[in-house]
Formats: C-alpha cells, sequence, structure tokens
C-alpha cells in the first residue's frame, strides 16, 4: 500500500479562531458587561435592602412577643460601628438606654442606617435615641408587658453604602406596637417622610 508523504491541511472546524474573531468577541462582550453589571449591582442592594429590612421587622416582632411572653419590657437596639449595623433583641433595663452586656447581630456591610434630612427637612430615621434626636444612634424601641410601646413611635430606615437611592423602612405606628414595612416612594406621605 503506498504512502502519501504530503502534509495534511488543517480542516476549517480545526483551524481555530483569528485573532481580529477573538477581538471582535471580547469588545461584545465588554458592551455586554457594561450594560448588565450596573443592573445587577442594582438588583443586589435591593435583596440586600429587603434581607434587613425583613430582619429589623423580625427582631421587633420577637422583641413584642418576648415582652408579653415574659411580662417584662423587652427592647430591640440599633447602632452602627465601623459603618456596620447592628441590631440586638434584650431586656429593658432601668437607667441604660442599652444595657453594656447585649449581643449585638449585623444586618452586613452594605447597609446603613440613613440619617439624613429628606428634601422637606424631615429626618426619615426617628425611632427613640438618647437626648435629643440623634443622627449616630444607638436607637431603640421598648415593647411593654402588653406587647405596647412605652411611647416610642417612629421608624428605622435602611440604605444602602453603594450610593443607591432605594430605602426600605420598618416603623412602629401606634402605641399599641403596629408595625409595618415600607419602602421609598416619589412623593411624601402627611408626616412629609418619603419611606413608608
Amino acid at each position: 500500500m503506498p504512502q502519501n508523504n504530503q502534509p495534511q491541511t488543517p480542516s476549517r472546524s480545526t483551524a481555530g479562531f483569528t485573532l481580529l474573531e477573538l477581538i471582535i468577541v471580547a469588545v461584545i462582550l465588554g458592551i455586554l458587561s457594561a450594560i448588565a453589571v450596573p443592573s445587577w449591582l442594582s438588583f443586589l442592594d435591593r435583596q440586600r435592602l429587603n434581607t434587613a429590612q425583613s430582619q429589623v421587622y423580625q427582631a421587633m416582632q420577637e422583641a413584642k412577643s418576648n415582652a408579653k411572653r415574659d411580662k417584662i419590657t423587652w427592647q430591640v437596639s440599633f447602632r452602627e460601628v465601623d459603618r456596620v449595623v447592628q441590631w440586638s433583641i434584650h431586656p429593658a433595663k432601668s437607667g441604660e438606654f442599652i444595657p453594656s452586656s447585649v449581643h449585638w447581630n449585623h444586618l452586613g456591610e452594605n447597609i446603613r442606617i440613613y440619617t439624613a434630612r429628606n428634601q422637606l427637612g424631615k429626618y426619615e430615621t426617628t425611632l427613640d435615641s438618647p437626648g435629643a434626636k440623634s443622627l449616630t444612634g444607638p436607637w431603640r424601641v421598648q415593647f411593654n408587658y402588653h406587647g405596647n410601646t412605652n411611647g416610642q413611635l417612629g421608624q428605622i430606615t435602611l440604605t444602602t453604602n453603594n450610593g443607591s437611592n432605594s430605602k426600605r423602612c420598618v416603623y412602629v405606628s401606634t402605641l399599641i406596637g403596629a408595625m409595618r414595612m415600607g419602602q421609598e416612594q416619589s412623593k411624601s406621605n402627611s408626616d412629609k417622610k418619603y419611606c413608608y
């Protein structure tokens, strides 16, 4: 059987890509990434805010339930330490705004308590704070043995550290301890707040 000594030329399917084809694919991927990444980051911010809002709401519900169960005043406390929002559920201690022995939980590195004034000059975070309304916290809400608040109505408003305009809030709206969750709205409510 005679052998053919001619070199085999690769077929088009095994030849690979040209440099021009690779550059075109890289440019297309870059354009798609530039379009998709901001939307993806915004989606992640909203998800983090929703999770943090749920944690705050559940913490308030748990404090209210504990107060009714134990027949003593319980509270939920909030603070920011090194740009990290922390929360704690614990019994209230007379004479101390927040007892020093409480265990703190974290909401997440990107979550912040919104402490600025809105465009109508009103604060969006209005929970009880020591002395005059504090922009740096700490904040708290207490529930007595009936599950009612101790006159501490207000809200805590959360935002992200990424410069997002999204806001989520949890507020205690009545003296009997009714709580609701809300989000940033385009128009203010009767209290001149945008998160409701």
